[in-house]
């Protein structure tokens, strides 16, 4: 009756949130759960020595937690009946911590209210200089072992954590802080239907490199061409892109 009385719920108030279950979309998801634990179950042992030293590193350079962990939106998967939908929930996202301790979220919010209204003049101001990387650059809240571990990502490797946990995917629109989603427009939350990953097709196709509106634009296109085939592609680009570090900072 519970479940009834939600999909009526839903219905009423957004009947495009439901979709008819087919059999294909569900081979897709679970193999693509099967495919998101053994991978990142294989790369936690591999990195298992560098994660050592990065936490040993940051742990030297700034006494305290090694990881960060903040509260990010998702969406999982439901299934009632014949139908599905995606539900945005919160979940605890782990990083290692490339800040100093308490540091204030006021300028990171700043710049992502800047970067969604695309205020140019209000993100240079933030970042004190003129970029058109669409990141906060140069954020004094970042120490100097964070500076390096951002630019080739290396912060992000406890995340393989979360996929295990089934938080994330290895594929899909990277996980938002809340007071992001706040000032989200209404069309992007299109991006909310489906996990969150570590890695995604805006990453492997811009990296910071366009403006807030075409970031979500190719979340949505990965969203309405989600495959295997597109997931594995994703996934053999990523480390290319990490390594060359083009609009990573």
């Amino acid at each position: 009756m519970q479940n009834e009385a939600q999909l009526d719920l839903i219905r009423k108030y957004d009947p495009s949130a439901l979709r008819l279950i087919s059999a294909d979309r569900n081979v897709y998801y679970a193999v693509k759960r099967v495919m998101d634990f053994t991978i990142a179950l294989v790369l936690l042992v591999f990195f298992l020595p560098l994660m050592l030293l990065i936490a040993l590193t940051i742990f030297l350079y700034s006494p305290g937690p090694v990881f960060f962990v903040q509260e990010r939106v998702g969406a999982k998967r439901q299934v009632r009946g014949k139908y599905s939908y995606w539900q945005k929930v919160t979940f605890p996202c782990y990083k290692f911590r490339t800040m100093r301790i308490n540091a204030d979220p006021a300028i990171h919010q700043a710049y992502i209210q800047a970067l969604i209204e695309n205020d140019q003049k209000q993100m240079d101001a933030l970042q004190g200089q003129t970029s058109n990387i669409r990141k906060l650059v140069r954020d004094p809240r970042i120490t100097r072992p964070g500076k390096f571990l951002r630019k080739f990502s290396l912060d992000e490797l406890p995340q393989f954590w979360n996929v295990l946990r089934g938080d994330m995917s290895l594929v899909g629109p990277r996980p938002a802080i809340p007071y992001e989603v706040e000032l989200y427009e209404p069309w992007y939350m299109q991006r909310l239907e489906a996990q969150p990953g570590i890695t995604g097709l805006q990453q492997v196709t811009a990296r910071s490199t366009i403006d807030f509106d075409n970031q979500m634009r190719l979340d949505i296109q990965y969203i309405e061409k989600q495959s295997l085939w597109l997931d594995i592609e994703i996934i053999l680009k990523t480390p290319l892109v990490v390594f060359a570090a083009k609009g990573a900072h």
